[in-house]
Parts: structure tokens; sequence; C-alpha cells
């Protein structure tokens, strides 16, 4: 397996009253997140990575809803245990953030290898249950200021 590149995408789905669809992790019970995924090569396009991720890891194909890239870019530390994942010495991580809103809740077919289950919240619950402190604030962005362009 070759080592995953430190940049990201996090595609906050929605919809359009709000309700974020969020993942558990399989390796991690009660590790609760957006679709995320590390680009498949350098020079992948942030828009194509969005698209893999969430046809990967949901089933949704991105022409039933609308994907909007953020003018919003993180850069936080690997967690340890997910470092072994990396090239030796990456310590850090940029995430470019997305959100792909659909007209209505939508079935999920989730990637067993990396997710155990789902569940469509409201956006402050959703919120509160995140691990991540990035995806816990795109979701609080995406609640309190509305749709973004």
């Amino acid at each position: 397996m070759s080592a995953k590149l430190p940049v990201s995408v996090l595609v906050v789905i929605h919809t359009t009253a709000f309700e974020v669809l969020l993942l558990e992790r399989t390796a991690h019970p009660g590790y609760w997140q957006s679709v995320t995924g590390s680009l498949a090569r350098l020079d992948e396009p942030l828009e194509t990575a969005a698209a893999r991720e969430v046809r990967e890891e949901t089933g949704i194909d991105l022409r039933e809803g609308r994907l909007r890239r953020w003018n919003l870019t993180n850069t936080f530390e690997v967690y340890a245990q997910w470092r072994y994942r990396f090239a030796l010495g990456t310590t850090h991580n940029t995430e470019h953030v997305f959100s792909l809103e659909l007209p209505a809740r939508r079935m999920v077919s989730l990637a067993p290898d990396e997710h155990r289950s789902h569940l469509w919240l409201p956006w402050r619950e959703a919120a509160d249950r995140c691990f991540s402190w990035s995806n816990r604030d795109a979701i609080r962005i995406l609640g309190e200021d509305g749709v973004l362009t």
C-alpha cells in the first residue's frame, strides 16, 4: 500500500432542511464524521476527489445534489494512531472543505471497510457528535450561515 497524501477533502452532506449525514468509522466505533479522504494522486482535482470519496463512502452520486467548494482550508496534526498511513515524518494534513446539498435524505450504501453505521441528524446534533474539530466547525458554519457560495 502506498503512503497517503497529506492533502484531503471533507464533504459535509446535508439536506435543504440542514439534516447532516454522519458516518461511524469501522475501526473506531463512536468516531462520527462526514465524508473525508485523501487525494489519490497529487494532480487529482479537489472536486474529483470529493466526488470519488462521496461515491466510495456513501454510494451517492453528485448529480443528485449540488456540490459546493468552500473557501476554507484546515491544517491539522494527523492523529498519532493514523500516521503510519502517511510517508515517514508526515505530521500534518491540509483539508479542503466542501458541502453537498441534497433535496432530502437519501439511502446510503456504506463502504464496510471504512464505516459501520450512518445517521441523518439536525445540524446542531451532528456537529456535537463529530470527533474532529474541523468537521464540527464546518457543520456549525453550514448551520449558522446557511448555504455557502
